[in-house]
């Protein structure tokens, strides 16, 4: 439990400070990049099916998996997960509460083009912004 505890802090402490300011840049299509294992193994996604939808709007918002069409539109479905943004000094986790069981993630890193967020299992998900195919070239 102790080298858990240490590696959660210092995976936190390795990211630049995030700011509140910063946050507007959660809105939009990412996919996953890559998933890193509390043992530090990492498994890389070269591409996937569906991606992320996230909309933030006042530290609220929502996450949505849709699926890119080759059109440029997206397939998607009604569900959605409504989460909170709490900021923790200086930090901020994700609050989901759509389900039985609320769940936290902690926000760790977060530019205009990534961002990452560790769950309660250590597991930490990196996106990176989705750039659509273009198939005319």
């Amino acid at each position: 439990m102790r080298v858990v505890l240490f590696m959660l802090i210092l995976l936190v402490g390795c990211h630049p400070e995030i700011s509140g300011e910063a946050l507007h840049q959660l809105n939009g299509y990412w996919e996953i990049e890559k998933v890193t294992f509390p043992n530090g193994q990492t498994k890389d996604f070269m591409a996937s099916t569906t991606i992320d939808y996230i909309e933030v709007k006042d530290r609220a918002g929502f996450r949505k998996k849709v699926q890119p069409k080759f059109d440029g539109t997206f397939e998607t479905s009604n569900d959605a997960e409504l989460f909170k943004i709490i900021s923790n000094g200086n930090s901020f986790q994700f609050e989901y509460t759509g389900s039985s069981e609320t769940r936290m993630e902690n926000l760790i890193e977060l530019s205009a083009d990534r961002f990452s967020v560790t769950n309660r299992d250590t597991l930490t998900y990196t996106y990176k912004r989705y750039q659509p195919m273009n198939l005319e070239q």
